[in-house]
């Protein structure tokens, strides 16, 4: 779709920015969501929300750096050490994990996407905001957008902190391609999350900047490995906020999180994102409505760095009908 076909908003204020406007439309629901929008997505968080947050022991974080890259994270406490003071503020009681890129993005004014997800429960709220302060031992979030997820594609899995007091230094493996141990992570993979960001203004909608950060599930084997710097997702219909999508429409670039639920090793990749909206590869994956296709940039393997374990899992029912590569 050209920049001269990008829509304008159906109403004043329309909370949806032009590159979801312009995925919505290419969707056909850009009517349907203008109207629902302003509903469903709030420039505060409900106290369930709230509550939700509060109750968790990690939650999911995109940031962007100075080169425009979104990378997507996770911070991990003590179920408490996010609070929400008020309906437009979180305080978040935590620091990064090693090697993790968003040490280098967190400072005052930077536009942050939260994802707060519970696997066994199959819940799921996002926040997105801006950091209004830090302090030593974490930072506050300012309320840009709250909304909440359905529930769909989310692998059923409990976490339980471990203790990692005594512990050394993980190991860090860094490169601009994948390596043996970082395909292996990746190919049995039933779960990745994604950071994207709007970095333009638009004056239709009001929007100047945004990150989001968002999760994607899918049958073991769903992100296929094209070679050492390509990789190939099928994207399952959804809220059809296209948050991640119309980001990518605007900023073709990523940050892609993997988390090995056995062993704690985490795996940022930074990636160029390309969008295959239809033909032959889109049609062949069952239930795949287009392809996000990455091409990788970077790669940090660290090993052991999450101090989160994981139980079974089950694979969420809404993928019964859905492909496998």
């Amino acid at each position: 779709m050209s920049q001269t076909e990008i829509p304008e908003p159906a109403g004043e204020g329309d909370i949806f920015h032009r590159g979801e406007r312009a995925a919505q439309q290419r969707a056909g629901v850009l009517e349907k969501m203008a109207a629902r929008g302003s509903v469903a997505i709030r420039t505060y968080m409900p106290d369930q929300h709230r509550e939700f947050f509060a109750q968790l022991p990690f939650i999911v974080v995109g940031s962007i750096d100075q080169q425009r890259q979104p990378w997507a994270s996770v911070l991990v406490g003590q179920p408490g050490f996010v609070t929400s003071p008020d309906p437009e503020h979180l305080d978040i009681r935590a620091h990064t994990l090693s090697a993790d890129p968003l040490s280098q993005a967190l400072e005052p004014q930077a536009t942050l996407g939260l994802l707060g997800i519970e696997p066994h429960t199959r819940r799921r709220n996002r926040m997105n905001g801006k950091v209004e302060k830090i302090s030593g031992d974490g930072f506050t979030l300012k309320v840009d957008q709250s909304f909440g997820n359905c529930p769909k594609y989310i692998q059923a899995r409990r976490p339980e902190l471990i203790d990692t007091t005594d512990r050394p230094q993980p190991n860090v493996w860094r490169s601009h391609q994948l390596d043996a141990p970082m395909q292996h992570m990746i190919g049995r993979a039933d779960t990745f999350f994604i950071a994207t960001a709007f970095l333009s203004a638009d004056g239709a909608s009001g929007r100047k900047y945004g990150v989001d950060v968002s999760h994607r599930g899918g049958k073991p084997g769903f992100v296929r490995i094209d070679d050492a710097r390509t990789l190939t997702v099928p994207d399952f219909v959804g809220n059809f906020f296209f948050n991640t999508i119309g980001n990518l429409i605007e900023h073709p670039r990523a940050g892609l999180l993997f988390i090995d639920y056995a062993s704690g090793d985490l795996l940022y990749l930074a990636v160029d994102a390309e969008l295959i909206w239809d033909g032959p590869a889109v049609a062949a994956f069952q239930g795949a409505q287009r392809l996000l296709r990455f091409h990788i940039r970077q790669a940090i393997r660290v090993e052991a760095s999450l101090p989160l374990r994981w139980g079974e899992s089950e694979l969420s029912p809404a993928l019964a009908g859905m492909g496998a590569w």
